[in-house]
C-alpha cells in the first residue's frame, strides 16, 4: 500500500498538541489499547496490513488475563490455560497447532461438566472418604435432567430468572429429583463446578441466557505450555508500549487523541479499544464525548465474573493419578476443586480454583492465607498432605488492570449486550471476550474478537484514505493452512 504522499492537514494540526508522539509517516494508523489477546491480535492483524499501529498496555507484561508465570521453574497459567473446542472451527487452534503447543484433552464434547469429564477424578466428602464413582455418574445424570427442567420453566415464564430459581421450581415440581444426604452433596458440587464456568454464583446467572454461547465441537484442551507462546508469536514486530495507562480517548470526524497516565498523548486515524469489561466499568478512562447511551448501557448491564487460581507447587506428588480432585459439601459455596497439573505436564502441583462469591472472600486475604486456606481444603481429603513448597495467587477481581475474570449474562438483561459492545462508535472500535456474542468468556472469542475489530478498522480508515481493496483480508491466507493439532490424553 502506498500512501506516503498523502496527508490530512486537519491531522497535522492535531500533531501541534504539548508532549505529543508525532508519527513516523501518513500511512493508516490505528492505536490499539490493551495488550491482551483481542488487543495482540488486532494489532498483528493491522500491522500485517501496512498500518502503522502502536499498542497500548498498562501492566508491564502483555497478556492481559493469558498470564503464564514461571516462578515455578516451569509455566503455570494463572488466567486463560484451556483452548475451548479443539477443532478448526476454532480461530485460535491454527495458530496453535503452526507453533507445534501441545494439549492435554480434559474432556470431550457435551460433557455436563464443560470443560471436564468423568475419565479422571475423585471426589471426596469433608471426612476425607472417597465418593463412589457410581454414584458421582448418577448423580451427574439427575443434573442433567434438571437443566433440562429448567428449559421448561424458561418456556412458561416471560420474565426471567436466575439459575438457582428455576432450580427450585424443577424442585417443587419434581420432587423425584430432590437429593438427600451425600446424593445432595455431589449435586451441590456440580452446581460448583456450573459456577466455575461463569465465574458466577446461580443466584446471579440468567435463565433465558446461560446456554446461549456457542460451544465449539472437538472438547477441551489444556495448554500444557502456557498460552504466553502464543501471544509472544502474534506480538513479535509490534510497536508496543508497556506501562501505558490509558486515561482519555478524544475521538473527532478526522482522528482519535489518546492519553495515557503521564500526560503523553497519541494520535492516529483510529482506535480499537481492547480493555476488560470490568475495565469499561470502572469509568476510569474517559471518553470525550462520551460514548452513546445504548453503549454505556452495555458496559453497566454485562455481568463479570470471578474466578481466581491459587496453585500449589510439592516437593513430589502425594495425590491420586487424576486430572482433578474435589470437595463435596451442603452448598456449592463449601464445595472444592482442584486442578492436578501433574497429570497434564509431569510437575507437583495442583491448582484450586475459587468462583463467585467464594473467590471474592478468598481476594480478601493476603496470598499467604489464601494458600493456606486452599491447603486446609485439600488437607479435608487428604489429611497426609504435605506443605506446599511454594505458591502463587491471583487477583482479578482487585487488580486495577481487570477488576473481573470475564463476562456472563446476568439476569434480566438481554444476550445481545456483547453485540451492543461490539458495534463501533465513530472511528472507535471495541473488542475482548466481552463483545464476543457467540463466544463470550473464551479466548477463541477474545481472538475473534480482536480480528473483527481490526477488519472493521481497516475498511473504515482505508474508505477514508480512498484506498479500500475489498479483496485484501486483514489475514494472510497462510493462517489457513490447517496445521493438526497435538492433543492427547495420558
Amino acid at each position: 500500500m502506498d500512501s506516503g504522499n498523502r496527508s490530512n492537514p486537519q491531522l497535522r494540526r492535531d500533531l501541534c498538541y504539548s508532549n505529543m508522539e508525532t508519527r513516523k509517516s501518513a500511512s493508516p494508523s490505528v492505536i490499539v489499547i490493551g495488550g491482551g489477546m483481542a488487543g495482540v491480535a488486532a494489532a498483528r492483524a493491522l500491522y500485517d496490513a501496512s498500518f502503522q499501529v502502536v499498542l497500548l498496555e498498562s501492566r508491564d507484561r502483555l497478556g492481559g488475563r493469558v498470564h503464564t508465570d514461571y516462578s515455578f521453574g516451569f509455566p503455570v497459567d494463572l488466567g486463560a490455560s484451556w483452548l475451548h473446542g479443539v477443532s478448526k472451527e476454532n480461530p485460535l487452534a491454527p495458530l496453535i497447532g503452526r507453533l507445534g503447543l501441545p494439549l492435554y484433552r480434559t474432556s470431550g464434547d457435551n460433557s455436563v461438566l464443560y470443560d471436564h469429564d468423568l475419565e479422571s477424578y475423585a471426589l471426596f466428602d469433608m471426612d476425607g472418604n472417597q465418593v463412589p464413582q457410581d454414584l458421582v455418574t448418577r448423580v451427574g445424570e439427575v443434573f442433567a435432567l434438571i437443566l433440562e427442567e429448567t428449559n421448561k420453566v424458561r418456556e412458561e415464564f416471560s420474565e426471567d430468572m436466575s439459575i438457582s430459581r428455576a432450580f427450585s421450581i424443577v424442585f417443587d415440581r419434581r420432587p423425584d429429583l430432590r437429593l438427600e444426604g451425600i446424593e445432595h452433596k455431589v449435586l451441590q458440587w456440580y452446581l460448583c463446578r456450573m459456577e466455575g464456568w461463569f465465574a458466577a454464583d446461580a443466584e446471579t446467572i440468567s435463565l433465558k441466557s446461560w446456554d446461549q454461547a456457542k460451544l465449539l465441537p472437538g472438547g477441551h484442551g489444556l495448554m500444557v505450555r502456557g498460552y504466553l507462546p502464543v501471544i509472544n508469536t502474534l506480538a513479535k514486530g509490534l510497536d508496543i508500549r508497556l506501562g501505558h495507562r490509558v486515561t482519555k480517548i478524544v475521538r473527532r470526524y478526522n482522528g482519535v487523541k489518546v492519553t495515557v497516565e503521564d500526560g503523553k498523548s497519541f494520535v492516529a486515524d483510529a482506535a480499537i479499544v481492547a480493555v476488560p469489561l470490568g475495565v469499561l466499568k470502572s469509568k476510569t478512562i474517559k471518553f470525550e464525548p462520551k460514548l452513546p447511551d445504548w453503549k454505556e448501557a452495555a458496559i453497566a448491564d454485562l455481568g463479570v465474573g470471578l474466578e481466581n487460581k491459587i496453585a500449589l507447587h510439592f516437593e513430589k506428588v502425594f495425590w491420586p493419578n487424576v486430572e482433578f480432585l474435589g470437595v463435596v459439601a451442603e452448598t456449592s459455596y463449601g464445595c472444592s476443586y482442584f486442578l492436578n497439573l501433574h497429570k497434564a505436564t509431569g510437575h507437583p502441583v495442583l491448582v484450586y480454583m475459587p468462583a463467585g462469591q467464594l473467590a471474592k472472600d478468598i481476594e480478601k486475604m493476603s496470598d499467604e492465607a489464601a494458600a493456606n486456606f486452599a491447603f486446609v481444603e485439600l488437607k479435608k481429603i487428604l489429611p497426609d498432605a504435605s506443605a506446599p513448597i511454594n505458591y502463587l495467587v491471583s487477583h482479578w477481581g482487585t487488580d486495577v488492570n481487570t477488576l473481573g475474570s470475564y463476562s456472563y449474562d446476568e439476569v434480566g438483561k438481554p444476550h445481545d449486550l456483547y453485540e451492543r459492545l461490539r458495534i463501533p462508535v465513530d472511528n472507535l472500535f471495541f473488542a475482548g471476550e466481552a463483545t464476543s456474542m457467540s463466544f463470550p468468556g473464551s479466548l477463541h472469542g477474545a481472538f475473534s474478537t480482536g480480528l473483527m475489530a481490526a477488519e472493521d478498522c481497516r475498511m473504515r480508515v482505508l474508505e477514508r484514505y480512498g484506498e479500500l481493496d475489498l479483496f485484501q483480508p486483514v489475514m494472510g491466507e497462510d493462517d489457513l493452512v490447517s496445521v493438526p493439532l497435538l492433543i492427547s490424553r495420558l
